[in-house]
């Protein structure tokens, strides 16, 4: 994992444990450290580490951000190529991977809350693996994902169940025969 990558998850889990339910920005960190530990970084400082612009950071920089995120100074370096903290299975280096990914594109879809929150639970999950899974089970079950949204999320599926002329589409031939009994409500 790079210094950037790994900069970008401790924002989100410090987000998480401070009960904000999203990643601190730069500029929170950057007050953060200034209100708790009396020292200052900046957040164009932050901002270049994590778009990659600078690879390293200096020893002060490095032990401060360390104590604010309460992490060794040595997890602050990038990783060697293929380098893992344990003995793990490629398994668990994809999940790790998928977390960061996940991670990463919540902050991509910032704009959109709902995406954005539906990444970081995901990526939140013990396995994440697993939960990509079972997306594709659903989504590879002709009308699951309709009758699953309409079960969980009603109003949402009202809106999907709209045509662009804000007419009732008519029910879905899967939908429509499947047995008194077995329809998802």
């Amino acid at each position: 994992m790079k210094l950037g990558e790994k900069i970008r998850y401790l924002r989100e889990v410090e987000g998480s444990l401070r009960g904000l339910g999203r990643p601190m920005t730069q500029q929170e960190i950057v007050k953060a450290v200034r209100q708790e530990l009396r020292k200052s970084i900046s957040q164009s400082y932050l901002s270049q580490i994590e778009g990659g612009r600078r690879r390293h950071m200096t020893q002060s920089s490095r032990a401060l951000l360390a104590k604010f995120f309460k992490v060794h100074p040595g997890f602050l370096v990038d990783d060697p190529e293929g380098y893992h903290t344990e003995l793990t299975s490629d398994l668990r280096t994809t999940e790790g991977q998928l977390d960061v990914w996940l991670l990463q594109g919540s902050e991509r879809f910032v704009s959109d809350p709902e995406v954005s929150e539906v990444l970081i639970k995901a990526a939140r999950e013990k396995d994440t693996r697993r939960c990509l899974l079972l997306l594709s089970a659903i989504l590879d079950t002709p009308g699951l994902a309709d009758r699953l949204l309409e079960a969980l999320r009603p109003e949402l599926a009202a809106m999907a169940g709209r045509n662009s002329n804000g007419r009732r589409r008519t029910a879905s031939p899967t939908h429509a025969s499947a047995p008194e009994g077995r329809r998802i409500r």
